[in-house]
Parts: structure tokens; sequence; C-alpha cells
């Protein structure tokens, strides 16, 4: 099958010819038209006919496919988190290594990014065949991960949903979902998470939970129960009648959790628990 020259990844092409303003390149059964440039400034010194050179192949300000010995900070299809360098009337502009800034349209944004940020994107090529970023990483993540049920992770959100939760970039690279049921609080794009590995799924992606494993957690839990406790003059009206939602929104935490948590404080005869709320002892 032929080869051919490939936008947006690094390659090994053969130089073809050699001019005054730099070499052109090709792949070996290459046609004479598709050959680029490697300017005079990134060819090796004593590179002669007939060589093999490693390049990654972009394209100039003026839209024509050209060859660089520089290495990028993200290829076609790879994930990656570049700082904006500045926001125009097109769209933010990405530093990825190259001369030639990366384009990151306003439509392939997830929210509205400014100068300085660093925001996780794919590389892809649009309709006009040019290299630009998209913030919609989901589909070039990683299900490889070296992760195991319970291990600890850092990751990043990139999206979020209410009908399943908030999907986590753990390491810039690894595929992670926080399921609808673990959330106990408002995430937003970007947001550094610390999670736990809850269960490694068939295809490789990682189900996270935020909360430690139960006897640590139901600690926490109970100690932050106490905390509210002694902040509302020993009284909250809530006990292990009161709706999941309502434990939600006040406590950040699942029903369940909750009763183990009042439990645990009831058993070292820290509160009460009556029928209209708790009190502490």
């Amino acid at each position: 099958m032929k080869q051919k020259i490939e936008l947006g990844k690094t390659q090994e092409l053969v130089v073809t010819k050699k001019t005054d303003f730099g070499v052109y390149l090709n792949t070996p059964d290459g046609k004479e038209n598709e050959k680029i440039l490697l300017p005079k400034s990134q060819v090796p010194e004593g590179t002669e006919l007939k060589d093999v050179l490693n390049v990654f192949v972009y394209k100039d300000s003026e839209d024509r496919p050209v060859a660089t010995m520089l290495e990028p900070d993200i290829e076609l299809g790879g994930v990656a988190r570049l700082y904006v360098k500045e926001v125009t009337h097109i769209g933010a502009f990405l530093e990825w290594g190259l001369a030639k800034d990366l384009l990151l349209p306003f439509k392939e944004q997830l929210y509205e990014v400014k100068t300085g940020d660093a925001v996780l994107v794919t590389l892809y090529l649009d309709k006009s065949e040019r290299l630009c970023a998209s913030m919609k990483v989901y589909e070039h993540l990683c299900c490889n991960s070296p992760y195991s049920k319970d291990d600890e992770v850092d990751g990043r959100v990139y999206e979020t949903s209410s009908n399943f939760g908030v999907f986590i970039a753990v390491d810039d690279k690894y595929s992670a979902l926080l399921p609808k049921k673990e959330v106990f609080e408002t995430y937003r794009i970007n947001q550094p998470v610390h999670a736990r590995v809850t269960q490694v799924l068939e295809d490789g992606k990682l189900s996270l939970s935020a909360k430690k494993k139960i006897p640590e957690q139901m600690n926490e839990d109970a100690s932050f129960i106490l905390s509210r406790l002694e902040n509302s003059q020993g009284f909250l009206p809530f006990n292990d009648k009161s709706t999941p939602d309502d434990i939600k929104q006040h406590f950040h935490m699942s029903k369940n959790a909750f009763k183990r948590a009042i439990g645990h404080l009831l058993k070292e005869k820290l509160i009460t628990i009556e029928k209209d709320g708790i009190h502490i002892i």
C-alpha cells in the first residue's frame, strides 16, 4: 500500500531534492507533486539526498504543508493540556511547541477560555484540512491505564452530564467517569479532582468516587456532621427519614453515608436522634 505524507503526524520522509532555501521531502514511493519543504533553518547539518529524516508535518501561515524537526506538544488524535496564548474574533490560539500557534475554534470550546488558561484538547483536521484543536476529547482518551480498584488518582473535569455524571481525564490521558450517584457537589470544567478508582470497566475506562473507603469515609462524614451541629447550636433538622435529595444538598453525601455517620455518632453517644432531627449531647 502506497505511503502518504500525513498532516499532524511525525513520520520518516526521504530527502528528494536540495535547494538554497531548504530540502524537499517525500515518501519513498511518492509523486513529484506530493513533496513538501523542510526550511533551511531546520535542515540538520550534513543532510544529503536520500537521507531519511524524522519530521512533523503541518501547514504554515499560507496554508501550505511544511515539515519541521521540532516536536509539537500534541499530534493528530492525541490529547494534551495546552496554554491559551491569545483569544481573537475567530477563536483562541494555543501554544503547542511550533512557530505557528494552534487554533481552538469557538465551536470546539466547552466554555469561554481566557489567555493563560491551560485547556485539555485533541488535535483534528477540519473540513478545510487545517489542523485545529477541540476540547471535545472523550473519544480520544486512552482506556489502558495502569490503575486498579482502590488506587487514588488525579485528573481534571473535561465534561459534565446531568444523566451520567462528571467525565474526568485522569493524568490528562485516561478516560474516567464520576458516576451521577457519586456526585455530591457542583463540578466545573477544568476543575482538578482527586478520586479513588472503584472499578475498571471491561473497556478499560475507570469508574471513580470522590469518597474514601467506607470505614474511613464514615469517620470523616461523622466529624463533618458533628462540626455542623456545633455550628448550629447543637441541632440539625435532619434524621434517617430525611429525603436523599435533602441529605445531598445539605451534607454533600448519599443518604446511606449519612445514616452510617449518624449511626456512628449515636453509638459513640455524641448525639441523639429525635423526630425533629439530630441533637448534640
